[in-house]
């Protein structure tokens, strides 16, 4: 994790918009893939923690297959990082720690869009959110029960540093019982 969070914090300084977006991919359990960009909101010893409704697709895949990868990629570096694991969500106080710290308009949006669903219209899901605005005039929204967040718990890093002539550097970490091996890979 160390390695992971030196780079992290490289990409964190240049105060870049949205540079913990990370590729998320899951599959079903006939293994169909599916890949989409979400953000990172903490990470530590024990994973890499991101947020969503709990009926979305991605959660749907994870609940048949809880297994995942993330990527990503830091073209300003000329670095990524693959990581695999185990999906789990984050226990229901870490969620609602995580809602509450969030903008208003972003708890309303949460409790208005049943994600991933089919819309007749947007002006549908626009009048839903707007009648929840109303009735959260004077009072903060709770987190729904169906949606928190997940952590991907690691047990594979890939760091790959883009080298010259295409001639990259690349290392993997693989989970071990006595901590984590490292074999560094060919371009």
């Amino acid at each position: 994790f160390g390695q992971f969070a030196e780079w992290y914090s490289d990409v964190e300084k240049t105060g870049s918009e949205n540079f913990n977006a990370v590729a998320l991919s899951t599959a079903t359990a006939k293994g169909s893939v599916s890949s989409r960009i979400v953000l990172l909101k903490g990470f530590s010893n024990e994973g890499f923690v991101f947020f969503t409704n709990y009926e979305s697709r991605k959660a749907k895949q994870i609940g048949e297959n809880p297994y995942g990868a993330m990527l990503f990629y830091w073209p300003g570096f000329r670095r990524q990082v693959r990581i695999e694991g185990a999906i789990v969500r984050t226990e229901s106080e870490e969620s609602d720690a995580y809602f509450n710290s969030r903008a208003r308009g972003h708890k309303i949006n949460a409790l208005a869009s049943q994600q991933s669903k089919m819309l007749e219209s947007r002006d549908i899901l626009l009048q839903k959110r707007d009648e929840l605005s109303s009735f959260y005039a004077n009072e903060e929204p709770v987190r729904p029960d169906y949606w928190g967040g997940y952590r991907l718990v690691p047990n594979m890093f890939e760091f790959w540093q883009e080298g010259r002539d295409r001639f990259h550097d690349r290392f993997e970490y693989r989970a071990a019982s006595h901590g984590w091996t490292i074999n560094r890979l060919a371009p």
